[in-house]
Formats: structure tokens, C-alpha cells, sequence
């Protein structure tokens, strides 16, 4: 085995790993836990709390069913470009670091592109009061094909408070720091980019 095929045989075992953690994380989250439910980790400024997001990240959406669609069409052609782009990394012989960051970034790509795709097919439900079951590929899904939900479960709000009265514009209101809640693919791709950013300039200089 040549070692282009040795470096496609590591990085398949990598993400397979990868993905493992990811999906383990969801699932389990998805069918054990209600919508907003909460865990607290360490205190209130870690917590494991579900919810579902089905737009792309921070929220953002496409409005209506199309959009949906778009956006789980574009996380597939975007999938599709990194693989490719891996694949012509490895025939350039270019620095493992610079592959594995990529291989980060395709990992939690794949990781909510399965949500996106799958999800609303397999499960059922989840709501407010009722945690959702595997119900497979024989309907009874929540939603259709390319229309499932993300599911995230990490929170950090490391500052969680009220205002004082005094300021201007925001006086009085509740201030999160760090209100966003993610999962472990979005963990990988924000890790493979500030990686890529600090360890492998050289490479694309």
C-alpha cells in the first residue's frame, strides 16, 4: 500500500471515529431528553440543555420547507468540495497537519449533514413534554427527507445576568455571555478552522 492509500485509510478511520462521538452524543440526547431540558455539568455555566436547530449555524434559516432543502443541499455539495479537496491534498503530498484540520472540518460537516438528512425520517418528535423514539426508515417521522433538525446540547453561559438599571439602550435586560448552544460537530469544525489558522498559514503562503 502506497502511502497516498495509507493516508486515505487513516483519514476514514479518524472520521469514522469522529462521527461515532458525534452521532452517540445525538442520539442519546434526542432520545432521552425533552426539548429545553437541562443538565447542569458544573453549575449553570456549563450545561448539557436540548434543543433543535433547523437552520444552519447560530440559527440561521431559509424560511419555509425550501430553505430547508437549500440549506441541507448545500451542506451536501459543500461535503462533497471537501472531500475532493482532501483527496487532492493527499496526491500533492501536503503536510499531515494541514489534511487533519480539513479532516476535522469535513467531520463535523458530515456529522450535522446526517441530522439534516436522516433525522426527521428516523425519529420521531420531540417536544416540550415528550422525548422522541427511533422509529427507523417505516414512517412516523417528525419530518421528511432533507428536512430534519440539528440537534445541540452544549451551553455555555459563563455570565448569565441582569443589566443594571442605569445603562443606556439595555438597562434592566438579561445579558448571556456566550448564549450559544452547539453539538460536538460544530466543536470539530470550529477546532479544524482555528487550527488551520494558527498552525498551517505557512502552507497556503
Amino acid at each position: 500500500m502506497n502511502s497516498a492509500n495509507k493516508s486515505r485509510v487513516a483519514i476514514a478511520i479518524s472520521m469514522v471515529v469522529l462521527l461515532l462521538i458525534d452521532q452517540i452524543s445525538k442520539v442519546y440526547i434526542k432520545t432521552s431528553m425533552t426539548i429545553n431540558e437541562a443538565v447542569h455539568v458544573f453549575g449553570d455555566w456549563f450545561q448539557i440543555r436540548f434543543i433543535e436547530n433547523f437552520g444552519a449555524a447560530y440559527g440561521f434559516e431559509l424560511g419555509g420547507d425550501y430553505g430547508k432543502m437549500a440549506l441541507s443541499v448545500i451542506r451536501i455539495i459543500l461535503t462533497i468540495l471537501l472531500f475532493y479537496y482532501i483527496n487532492t491534498l493527499i496526491k500533492k503530498g501536503a503536510p499531515k497537519k494541514v489534511i487533519f484540520g480539513f479532516v476535522l472540518i469535513l467531520s463535523g460537516a458530515l456529522g450535522n449533514l446526517i441530522d439534516s438528512v436522516f433525522y426527521g425520517v428516523i425519529f420521531s418528535e420531540s417536544t416540550f413534554t415528550d422525548v422522541a423514539t427511533y422509529v427507523g426508515f417505516n414512517g412516523g417521522g417528525y419530518s421528511t427527507f432533507l428536512h430534519g433538525a440539528v440537534v445541540d446540547m452544549l451551553y455555555f453561559p459563563i455570565i448569565d445576568t441582569t443589566l443594571p438599571e442605569w445603562l443606556p439602550f439595555k438597562g434592566g435586560e438579561r445579558y448571556v455571555f456566550f448564549s450559544p448552544i452547539f453539538n460536538v460537530a460544530d466543536t470539530y469544525v470550529s477546532v479544524g478552522f482555528i487550527y488551520m489558522i494558527l498552525f498551517c498559514r505557512k502552507y497556503y503562503k
